[in-house]
């Protein structure tokens, strides 16, 4: 009878383990962006997975100043139709609101455009993560043709021809105006779009009277279901890949696109489709609609979602409801002397 026993706990030790491995992202997390933090000063970051979120210092001024212009600049476009703020709008959360961004003459692009805000904590740029830095991803909206359809050559001859724009250059480089300096000060302004003292991070510093018992339920819930084994950290996200159906197929009834593909598209390895980095969930009450698809549409249905393909669970009302208004507790607000 104790060899009985003895085998039935290591079977059901080999099945947890199972369980487990299952919860582990896939693929291996990127190199953090220059500018990510490796630790938080976070007094709770032994208490709770979640770490406090507080503004990147040391960033330069004339450049964040910079940044700011040329983010708000439409001569980066092909046909001076469209800045980066037309998709990644500062009173909106740092999204559109589409389900799909539209790009120069009406094009509509394929996948849904993740908000700028917090973006330097971020440990690779875009869905698939192809780029491993801010100044990597600035480039890519530039050269798409389905977003601004420029290149750098007609964005330097049209910038160029600034003159009060070639002195704000040379005050904030040693070389001026080049691709590489658009690219660094569009990212350094992005750097500069924390999001600060939402009530979750008041919480965290110790204001526990800020959140409501619903809040707090539903941040225990948030972690007792599995939510926290991907979404974590400092942007409670951002800092790993993992399957999209990790415990179901969401793709299984629709036509596969290639955006669908995540990232295979960057490595081509089978072992990469439909996986994608984890979004951040600061803010995300405000940044409808979900999903790299734009799908969800509120923030219930992203919840009911995600449950659904990566717990393997359907969650009651009650459980919705009480995530959802823990997630609402993340918005912050940008710091006073940033740039709106």
């Amino acid at each position: 009878m104790r060899r009985f026993h003895l085998s039935l706990y290591l079977v059901l030790g080999v099945l947890l383990g199972g369980v487990i491995w299952l919860s582990f992202p896939a693929g291996k997390p990127a190199q953090p962006s220059p500018g990510v933090p490796t630790t938080s000063g976070n007094s709770q970051e032994g208490l709770s997975p979640i770490l406090l979120l507080t503004p990147l210092a040391g960033l330069p001024p004339e450049r964040v100043m910079l940044g700011e212009q040329l983010f708000r600049d439409k001569r980066l476009s092909a046909d001076s139709s469209l800045a980066c703020v037309s998709c990644h709008d500062l009173g909106r959360g740092g999204v559109d609101g589409r389900q799909f961004s539209v790009g120069i003459g009406g094009a509509i692009g394929g996948i849904n455009a993740p908000s700028v805000f917090n973006s330097g904590f971020s440990f690779a740029q875009f869905w698939d993560g192809r780029a491993a830095s801010l100044e990597e991803q600035a480039a890519g909206p530039i050269h798409n043709p389905l977003e601004m359809g420029s290149n750098w050559a007609q964005v330097l001859q049209r910038l160029g021809a600034d003159a009060p724009l070639l002195e704000r250059f040379a005050n904030a480089y040693p070389d001026g105006l080049t691709a590489d300096n658009i690219a660094n000060a569009i990212a350094t302004f992005e750097r500069s779009l924390v999001t600060v003292n939402s009530r979750f991070d008041r919480y965290l510093r110790g204001e526990r009277q800020v959140l409501t018992v619903l809040e707090i339920d539903g941040y225990r819930r948030f972690r007792e279901f599995g939510c926290i084994s991907c979404h974590q950290g400092v942007l409670v996200g951002g800092n790993m890949y993992q399957k999209f159906g990790v415990l179901g197929d969401y793709f299984a009834d629709r036509t596969t696109t290639r955006e669908d593909l995540g990232r295979y598209n960057v490595t081509k390895r089978d072992e990469d489709r439909h996986v994608f980095k984890v979004p951040s969930l600061r803010n995300v009450a405000l940044t409808a609609p979900y999903f790299h698809d734009g799908a969800a549409l509120t923030l219930e249905q992203a919840v009911t979602v995600m449950a659904r393909y990566q717990l393997g669970r359907e969650l009651s009302g009650e459980d919705i409801e009480s995530i959802v208004a823990f997630l609402e507790t993340l918005t912050g607000s940008l710091p006073e002397a940033a740039p709106r």
